[in-house]
């Protein structure tokens, strides 16, 4: 298996650090507010490499923090006149709601900053202590940026080249402009802890160096997270936590792109920050998963309203198949210990799947390879014969606990096909308003109509729906009816 390692730049094997046992880290969500689909991307890629990884055979131990203490959540509840810690754990219940509704792995362990300010209070401490941090008279502890000589080795900057990018008045007590806040000293109307330097609260990045560590450990196999983290999130949680423990902080750190909405950076400003609430009210959570996995996770997304269309089309092809699919098996018998056909393909299946996800966990590759997979069971199921019947129903049981088994992994294929079909139906009739039962009245029409020979009124009703995006099939068994454009 490889992986693409932002330290490094290049893909490289990935060999944890302790045999089959993986100590994984993401950095999770600021709740300031309800959570953006670009929150979903990173939730739904971490949770597939989680989710990947113990599919083959490692012991994953994932955690995934909130960050509940931050400028932007004290601004938010004093504006809403809440308690900041009150408003941050209501934002941290619709989160969950958010993920459990998109049906995510979840991590295994969620911590709070705020439940570890002891911890960072001794970090602090530790760094002070090592000579890479110093307290300033207005009671802010800030990190020594050029104690840690590396600095700037994740994002391939030069501390001379960061002074050009930060600002020239230099807050009072910061001996060097490029040094950050370990620990802010309290301001009015905000929360606030006691510590040796006085009341305050924890910077942003020292938080998630505290929850690493206290969770996972000196040193973890994979560090994760958005690409705009690098600098200098990432940078900062690399420069103190080796400057305290002397060890490497992660040995692959992994970056997942950065989503834009039909062409432009999600802004509330201008109108087009989606939350993972308002995709979820358009599009089933399996959808919004294919659309994350169709670019390679480290590639950016520019999301385009035809993105999801296109996925509601492939989804809709793909559990139709599986329903026929399904129907075939029971009608024929068909068992996963039987004869196949000549040429069945159902045991490369789960060649291929871990062949592109042990690359950098391709899932783009791993949805290209879907619609071969199911345009061949279509053409089988078509080109059956009387005496072929029953091992082509062999070999589309074994194609079809194949696909479950693999791309469940993926978390695709969870639903029953005849929930989903319906529902992706009932979605269209809504948007052309129109109902089933109008539907089925013209069908029962359209059948008198062809009984007393009145052929050019059946075929005006066919028109009428085909015209609406309704299109019929008959056979000895009746007339059915689909979305044309499925």
């Amino acid at each position: 298996m490889r992986l693409y390692n932002s330290m490094t730049g290049k893909k490289e094997e990935f060999i944890p650090l302790d045999g089959k046992n993986v100590k994984m880290y993401a950095c999770g969500i600021t709740v300031y507010d309800l959570s953006h689909i670009g929150h979903a991307r990173q939730a739904i890629i971490y949770a597939m490499i989680a989710d990947y990884l113990r599919y083959r055979g490692y012991n994953v131990k994932y955690v995934r923090n909130y960050t509940d203490v931050d400028d932007k959540i004290i601004n938010k509840a004093n504006e809403l006149k809440k308690e900041a810690l009150v408003f941050s754990q209501e934002q941290i219940e619709e989160t969950e709601k958010d993920m459990a509704n998109l049906h995510i792995t979840d991590a295994d362990i969620k911590p709070k900053a705020s439940e570890n300010i002891q911890n960072i209070i001794e970090f602090v401490q530790g760094l002070i202590k090592a000579g890479h941090a110093y307290i300033a008279k207005t009671g802010d502890v800030y990190f020594d940026v050029r104690s840690f000589p590396s600095y700037g080795k994740l994002s391939n900057r030069n501390v001379d080249e960061l002074l050009n990018g930060v600002r020239k008045d230099v807050e009072e007590g910061k001996r060097d402009p490029i040094d950050f806040a370990l620990w802010k000293s309290a301001k009015p109307n905000e929360i606030s802890w006691k510590s040796p330097w006085g009341l305050g609260r924890p910077g942003w990045h020292i938080e998630c160096s505290t929850m690493v560590l206290n969770n996972l450990g000196e040193t973890i196999d994979i560090h994760g997270g958005g690409k705009d983290l690098i600098f200098p999130h990432h940078e900062n949680e690399i420069a103190q936590s080796e400057a305290l423990t002397g060890k490497t902080f992660a040995k692959y750190w992994s970056h997942c792109g950065l989503i834009k909405i039909n062409g432009e950076k999600m802004s509330k400003s201008l109108g087009n920050s989606l939350t993972i609430r308002e995709a979820l009210k358009k599009y089933n959570y399996e959808i919004i998963k294919y659309v994350m996995f169709l670019k390679h996770y480290t590639s950016d997304m520019d999301l385009q309203d035809k993105d999801f269309s296109l996925a509601e089309t492939h989804m809709y092809y793909f559990y139709k198949t599986i329903k026929d699919m399904e129907e075939f098996i029971s009608s024929y018998q068909g068992k996963i210990n039987g004869n196949s056909i000549e040429g069945d393909i159902s045991t490369t299946i789960i060649p291929e799947f871990i062949n592109v996800m042990d690359d950098d966990f391709n899932t783009a590759v791993a949805l290209s390879n879907l619609h071969s997979i199911f345009r061949y069971a279509n053409n089988i199921m078509k080109s059956a014969k009387k005496d072929n019947k029953e091992e082509i129903a062999n070999t589309l049981a074994k194609i079809l606990v194949n696909i479950k088994e693999a791309y469940g992994v993926l978390g695709l294929f969870k639903q029953e096909p005849d929930e989903f079909i319906l529902n992706m139906k009932k979605k269209y009739l809504k948007k052309i308003n129109i109902d089933e039962k109008f539907i089925n009245t013209q069908i029962a029409k359209r059948a008198e109509s062809k009984l007393i020979k009145d052929f050019e009124k059946a075929d005006a009703i066919r028109a009428e729906l085909e015209e609406k995006g309704i299109s019929l099939k008959d056979s000895t068994e009746g007339t059915t009816w689909d979305i044309k454009m499925f």
